[in-house]
């Protein structure tokens, strides 16, 4: 979805992690927002203004002047000033780095930089504000400042956790950052569902060293994950994965069976959308106690794998459920077919189907399928998650 026609207005703090500036900026303005900046002293003796303007392509924020920058920017739509607007209304103020004295005077509403007015006008006017943390670890674990969040929280600011690594409370990747401004700009049109997603494969131990598993890569289950996030869903994510995954809740796990008992174990608890992205192995085997020794031929008993999918429509009958069909050297009319018949056997509400030569690609083809309507979707695994998930809306 994006941040195609929003305008982002982003204060930066005193935090050496205000050197990470310049990428959030390009990542925001990548994904379509028009950005400015606003700044303290503080910032500006780690990272020169002249860097800022160039990255946004606009003028920095350094100081308040008669021209009332905080009600341009942040005074709100319903402001009394309008002869001061310049029509770069934010839609969104967004602190990053944010350091333990600016969440300090925030949360007490006091104003003595550029950005602590930028932000009280914005919570006095309704604007969106979102802040992400960047200090030492025992400055972020300070009771007064753990507080101080808190209280923001409760007035509906959104706080952006930190990465703790190396002693150190970390600004959050720019990626997780404007994934958090897409979700906050986001019209929500899946707030209040609950959306369980397989994802990647799963492994199936034939000893301690070897396993059987497939080419699948997760690429796909994640970005639905990400994009069902910044639709406004609740997300959980089962999957094989080694990264970290800040836009779901996760249940890690390796096997098939594992995968299976984990998903009905969620789905248990609430499901309103359940996409089964993971190829899951469709079958297993006996794993041997010791190391097989190599140099022998083998012959290994291989036992099927129950279909996730038919256990979630028996355990959520009333979920929307979306299935994934995998096929090689078909062509699309056949690879539709075959998409259908699953739906028709599996009574899924949605199919998606692909050739498993794309499996792994940054880029990727698939056939959207339901009983009377297809479509192809290609691009990025974000593009084609937005198509899954605009059929899915459509549908509800």
């Amino acid at each position: 979805m994006g941040l195609e026609g929003k305008t982002v207005v982003m204060g930066v703090t005193g935090s050496i992690a205000a050197v990470e500036c310049v990428k959030i900026i390009h990542e925001l303005r990548r994904r379509g927002a028009e950005v400015y900046v606003v700044t303290t002293d503080a910032a500006r003796n780690i990272v020169h203004e002249w860097a800022l303007e160039f990255a946004s392509g606009n003028e920095v924020v350094t100081r308040i002047t008669g021209d009332v920058e905080h009600v341009r920017f942040c005074g709100g739509v319903e402001s009394d000033f309008e002869e001061f607007r310049s029509g770069a209304e934010a839609d969104l103020f967004l602190i990053a780095p944010a350091t333990a004295n600016t969440v300090g005077k925030i949360a007490s509403g006091i104003d003595d930089t550029p950005v602590t007015t930028f932000a009280t006008t914005a919570l006095g006017s309704g604007v969106p504000v979102a802040l992400a943390p960047a200090m030492h670890e025992p400055m972020y674990d300070h009771p007064g400042v753990d507080e101080n969040l808190q209280k923001l929280r409760d007035w509906d600011v959104n706080i952006i956790p930190p990465k703790i690594e190396e002693d150190k409370a970390k600004l959050a990747d720019k990626e997780d950052i404007a994934t958090e401004c897409e979700r906050m700009l986001s019209e929500g049109p899946l707030a209040g569902k609950r959306v369980v997603i397989t994802s990647g494969r799963t492994e199936e131990a034939v000893d301690p060293v070897r396993v059987l598993t497939t080419r699948s890569s997760g690429k796909t289950g994640r970005a639905i994950a990400k994009e069902a996030y910044v639709r406004g869903a609740d997300v959980t994510l089962v999957h094989n994965y080694d990264g970290e995954v800040r836009y779901a809740d996760e249940r890690r796990v390796e096997s098939a069976e594992e995968m299976i008992d984990a998903t009905l174990d969620e789905v248990r608890e609430g499901c309103d959308i359940f996409v089964s992205a993971a190829a899951i192995s469709d079958y297993t085997v006996d794993a041997a106690e010791s190391k097989i020794e190599s140099g022998q031929d083998l012959v290994l008993e291989m036992e099927k794998v129950p279909k996730l999918v038919d256990k979630v429509r028996d355990t959520v009958p009333d979920a929307f459920i979306v299935g994934f069909k995998a096929e090689t050297g078909l062509d699309r009319e056949a690879l539709v077919d075959e998409a259908r018949e699953v739906m028709r056997r599996a009574e899924l509400d949605l199919m998606v189907a692909n050739d498993a030569s794309v499996m792994g690609d940054d880029e990727t083809q698939v056939e959207v399928v339901t009983e009377d309507w297809s479509e192809t979707a290609t691009g990025t695994k974000r593009d084609v998650a937005g198509r899954i998930l605009d059929s899915v809306e459509r549908r509800l």
